[in-house]
């Protein structure tokens, strides 16, 4: 069974990310987001990142601030604009970042089915709006549906709870969110958790994502944000 890779940094966790590349972050606003993996990724540098993700980013933190940073091309997400998503709202209207906006299920389904190795499905939904636009269709019980592709990450950074030294992950409440079908779909999966223990001491009947899909793991200490005036 393949080994997970303990790091003692960040910085460390994060090193190879390629100008480019494809990355999945975990997070639904600030639950579960992987805060301390996108600071290393800004420190890092890396640039042209396509960006598939819930939301578009929030405040200035986390992924708003590596939008903030120039780092982004383009951006896969199904909620772009809240209230407080000012950095993505001024880098897309004045041109500098692409969006796909994709509904919330599709997001999950499209990675799961690249974690699955499933080429492609049929979904009805968004049949008859603009993202059904140059889309593949195909009558199914006398219902239309779209044919959807796989999202597929060359990294994924996603936030646990705590973690065995093979990789195997737990996960906080709602702060699980996408990370379990992000590990799935991405080439090398880097994972953020407040705790690392030994083998075995996890119950396995808790565990939600297997150590086969964890590549890199890094211990680092949870943080609180505040969200809109509430914690």
């Amino acid at each position: 069974m393949s080994r997970a890779e303990i790091f003692d940094s960040v910085d460390e966790a994060v090193s190879g990310i390629e100008d480019g590349s494809t990355v999945l972050v975990g997070g639904f606003g600030f639950a579960g987001m992987p805060f301390d993996l996108i600071d290393g990724l800004i420190r890092q540098g890396a640039k042209d990142l396509t960006i598939v993700s819930n939301n578009a980013g929030n405040g200035d933190v986390g992924l708003a601030a590596l939008l903030k940073a120039g780092q982004v091309r383009r951006v896969l997400c199904s909620f772009p604009r809240q209230s407080d998503s000012y950095v993505f709202d001024e880098l897309y209207r004045a041109g500098k970042i692409e969006l796909e906006v994709v509904p919330q299920g599709n997001l999950a389904e499209r990675m799961r089915a690249a974690g699955a190795g499933i080429g492609a499905f049929y979904c009805p939904t968004a049949v008859g709006t603009p993202l059904a636009e140059g889309k593949e269709t195909r009558t199914i019980d006398g219902r239309v549906h779209l044919l959807e592709f796989p999202i597929k990450g060359d990294v994924a950074l996603i936030a646990a709870h705590r973690a065995d030294r093979m990789g195997n992950l737990v996960y906080r409440k709602t702060a699980r969110n996408f990370a379990p079908v992000m590990a799935t779909a991405a080439a090398t999966t880097i994972v953020q958790v407040a705790e690392v223990v030994a083998t075995g001491d996890l119950d396995p009947e808790a565990v939600v994502t297997p150590g086969i899909h964890v590549d890199r793991v890094v211990r680092v200490d949870e943080r609180q944000y505040t969200v809109q005036g509430a914690r």
